[in-house]
């Protein structure tokens, strides 16, 4: 019995041992922290695929989950008064500083949530620290937008959500109404909250009777393409943890539809249809991104074909979303780039994105745009999330203290 009992122990330890370990590259700080952390994430992956294997709730819904844990109800404090509001019917969380700087106005960044479209929200307490930690520091109204999510409201509605805020925000009335100073704001966001971030200051400049603009776009890891799903950083960074190559390819086909098939075919990198191809040329990492990051791989433009993987899907349909700049950003001509704000982009080496920002620093840069480049060596996907206790890393802080730098100098 009691040998039995050694056994059963040995073989759960080495279960777990066999399930919590990952070959993580030895450059990343606080490796084990990173396995444990990810080993949650897998495991509630694991759990939402089987759910809708059996029908029960589908991936995304379970996968929410980590939505829920880190939700907090935002409260004033001290030192910052925080409301809860809607702007043009969307929900909104406003952070504001209780003490008033003589009669000064004020910054203000707009932040909009990561999440992959799908997950995440303004009320989760790393974003609810970020927001007070912007408005202690630099004396700012930040506006955190609580936008509909897919696969609930697939594209364009997280987009039209986001711009219908900045829209109403942006209006001198309302600036006057909590003392912002029209000519010293900034849209900001996350992974897919940067990919809104720089599809609202695309479209910001279209307007033709915009009066206020917007004075920078800072960009955090942000998904900018949904054309070549194999750049260098997608295949090199495939396995890693928290947003493995799979996840993010999932994210972008519930983003745009529920149908599997754009997703089988995007696994694949044969998604692109005959009007897709022809903005292949705006996302050719062989052209915009520096040797450095070629390493191994060779350029492949991806196979074009006829319907998604095979299977008809109208042009109306999903197979028009990615090839929209409003879900792609890195697909509009260099002409709509010279015009934008100066930008502060933030990338990762292990990160299936990290390409993404990077040919978009090129592109910008290319166009006379000012664009501020920091590039973690260390770093991996979802960095700026991971500053609450147990998952707090340093490489989060550091990547939190510099943008709220660049923040404070820049705008």
């Amino acid at each position: 019995m009691r040998l039995g009992s050694i056994f059963l122990f040995v073989a759960l330890c080495s279960f777990t041992a066999y399930y919590i370990y990952e070959p993580i590259p030895e450059e990343i700080e606080e490796r084990w922290k990173l396995m444990l952390t990810n080993s949650f994430f897998r495991s509630l992956s694991h759990l939402a695929d089987l759910s809708e294997l059996l029908g029960l709730k589908d991936y995304m819904g379970v996968m929410y989950f980590i939505t829920l844990a880190e939700k907090v109800v935002p409260v004033s404090d001290e030192h910052v008064k925080v409301t809860e509001e809607k702007f043009d019917g969307v929900e909104v969380v406003l952070y504001q500083p209780k003490q008033r700087s003589g009669t000064e106005l004020r910054r203000a960044i707009i932040y909009l949530h990561g999440g992959g479209w799908c997950l995440g929200s303004s009320r989760m307490s790393p974003y609810d620290l970020l927001a007070r930690k912007m408005v202690t520091e630099l004396d700012s109204v930040v506006l955190s937008v609580e936008y509909r999510l897919a696969p609930a409201h697939h594209f364009p509605v997280p987009y039209e959500d986001v711009y219908r805020v900045v829209k109403h925000f942006l209006q001198k009335g309302v600036l006057a109404q909590y003392s912002v100073d029209p000519g010293r704001i900034a849209v900001s966001g996350d992974s897919a909250g940067g990919n809104l971030a720089a599809a609202v200051s695309q479209q910001l400049q279209k307007e033709p009777g915009q009066q206020v603009k917007l004075k920078a776009q800072a960009l955090i890891y942000p998904v900018l393409q949904a054309l070549d799903l194999n750049t260098p950083s997608y295949q090199q960074n495939q396995d890693m943890p928290i947003l493995p190559r799979t996840l993010m390819v999932r994210f972008w086909s519930e983003y745009f539809t529920s149908d599997k098939a754009l997703f089988r075919a995007m696994m694949a990198n044969t998604h692109n249809n005959p009007e897709s191809s022809s903005l292949l040329k705006f996302v050719n990492w062989s052209a915009f991104l520096p040797e450095t990051y070629h390493k191994k791989y060779n350029y492949s433009a991806p196979a074009v074909v006829q319907g998604v993987g095979g299977e008809a899907v109208g042009m109306d349909g999903p197979s028009r979303s990615f090839a929209d700049p409003r879900a792609s950003p890195l697909l509009v001509p260099d002409t709509a780039l010279h015009s934008l704000p100066k930008a502060y982009i933030l990338t990762c080496e292990y990160d299936v994105l990290r390409d993404d920002g990077i040919m978009y620093v090129t592109r910008l840069r290319a166009a006379g745009v000012e664009v501020t480049h920091e590039h973690y060596d260390t770093g991996f996907h979802g960095g700026l999330m991971f500053t609450v206790w147990p998952t707090d890393f340093l490489i989060a802080r550091r990547m939190t203290d510099n943008y709220v730098k660049w923040l404070k100098e820049n705008l």
